[in-house]
């Protein structure tokens, strides 16, 4: 037994928090509490995108399915996050070339453009309301990256045949943002951005219509696997047995299983919402509607809302609460960007837990003949954790091409054990906060 402190200790049971998301959610049906006993082929714990897509696809291939979510779906990082869908992997081409060799590189680049697609393809396909809007601007916050930054996008080019992605020089690049903070950087137009809880909530529905049967409310404490056989027990007392069980947790697995736990490390990220800015300070701020994620390994990411809003999100905490006052906490970061943001009043404030691996590659593994798991997307996880639940749905049937492409990655364990992975990892993430002042 375990207490699921990442689970409950920011937020009230079964609410989701109150984010500019939260407040401009689509109407939809609540979904029904575990009660008593269940059998299915396969249960699903974890109601996020890795969760819910695992579902549908899964459902859609004639397989009985049950979806356990602790709290609401769309609850955890996937419906608090900055809602950016981004090209490639989290390590550049550049990395995973000397990680894995050339040809392995290009199936991972291969991939990750299919994550991109299923997003697509899924608002497409089920009439999703999320706000889709093309294009992600790298933007770099120190003129010394700049050259790097455009020889990556000409190696795209010219190496991947990705002609979505150019090169944006200091002058273009204040046009575009209307501030003084950046030196130049990139434009993918072949990337975007969503209303992720909304995106979250389509796939939900879609799950539902296809035979999925998900639960709300449905707090797991702990999971056997005897015999080939999977019994998931809840906190109000009910059971479900299966012949497979994915684990899609990501950040808030917690204790429920070790084996993961020492390669994926939770950490913490926030986001403000100003009120709405109209439209003319809006395309000052952000010209072409697109949304920007900067060079800072701390990493600032923003866009605008439908409604003209600015979402920032900045600033990372380490551990298992969140500040006090999220708004303050975030305000700054804008403000070094977008001073002239001073005197606009902030709506929202909120905060969510995402996972990280030491490489920043996720995490995908086979852990039991009839276990599998993908987590620790590390800020990318948007499209990724989508495309995961459809590789893992994949793999269930026993097509384990993709799968085991993600799974041949090495992950590291974070060192240390269970009493010193966070220390150690903040005191690595202080030294690379203090390296984006230098």
């Amino acid at each position: 037994m375990f207490t699921p402190n990442l689970l409950t200790a920011n937020d009230k049971d079964g609410t989701y928090p109150a984010s500019y998301y939260a407040a401009t959610a689509n109407p939809t049906e609540k979904f029904a509490k575990l009660e008593g006993d269940q059998t299915c082929d396969i249960v699903v714990i974890g109601g996020g995108f890795t969760g819910l897509s695992s579902a549908l696809h899964l459902a859609e291939r004639g397989f009985d399915v049950i979806l356990l979510e602790a709290h609401r779906v769309g609850w955890g990082a996937s419906g608090r996050n900055g809602g950016q869908v981004g090209s490639g992997q989290r390590r550049e081409q550049d990395d995973l070339e000397k990680m894995v060799g050339r040809a392995d590189a290009k199936k991972l680049w291969d991939i990750a453009e299919q994550s991109k697609d299923i997003v697509k393809s899924l608002i497409a396909k089920h009439d999703i309301k999320c706000d889709w809007k093309p294009g992600i601007l790298h933007a770099d916050h120190r003129a010394r990256f700049v050259p790097e930054t455009h020889e990556y996008a000409h190696k795209l080019q010219t190496e991947y045949g990705y002609d979505q992605i150019r090169a944006v020089d200091r002058d273009e690049m204040r046009e575009m943002l209307g501030s003084e903070f950046y030196h130049g950087g990139s434009l993918d137009m072949g990337a975007g951005h969503i209303h992720p809880l909304n995106f979250a909530l389509g796939i939900a529905d879609a799950a539902r219509r296809a035979g999925a049967r998900i639960f709300e409310g449905a707090f797991v404490t702990s999971y056997e696997n005897q015999a080939g056989k999977v019994t998931v027990k809840t906190r109000d007392g009910a059971v479900v047995r299966a012949n497979k069980l994915i684990l899609g947790c990501n950040g808030y697995l917690d204790a429920l299983d070790d084996r993961v736990a020492r390669r994926v490390m939770p950490i913490n990220n926030f986001i403000i919402a100003t009120e709405p800015l109209g439209d003319d300070l809006a395309r000052e701020l952000i010209r072409d509607d697109v949304a920007v994620a900067d060079s800072k390994f701390v990493i600032n990411y923003y866009r605008l809302s439908a409604d003209k809003r600015m979402l920032f999100g900045g600033g990372e905490t380490y551990g298992y609460t969140f500040p006090r006052d999220i708004k303050s906490f975030v305000s700054p970061h804008m403000l070094e960007v977008y001073p002239q943001l001073k005197d606009v009043k902030i709506d929202y404030g909120w905060g969510g837990t995402l996972a990280i691996t030491m490489n920043r590659m996720p995490f995908f593994r086979k852990i039991d003949d009839n276990t599998f798991t993908a987590s620790g997307y590390s800020g990318h996880g948007v499209a990724m954790a989508t495309l995961a639940g459809q590789i893992m749905a994949d793999a269930v049937a026993g097509t384990m091409d993709r799968f085991d492409v993600m799974s041949n990655i090495k992950i590291p364990v974070f060192p240390g054990g269970k009493s010193l992975r966070f220390p150690l990892l903040v005191a690595a993430m202080l030294w690379y906060s203090i390296r984006d002042k230098l």
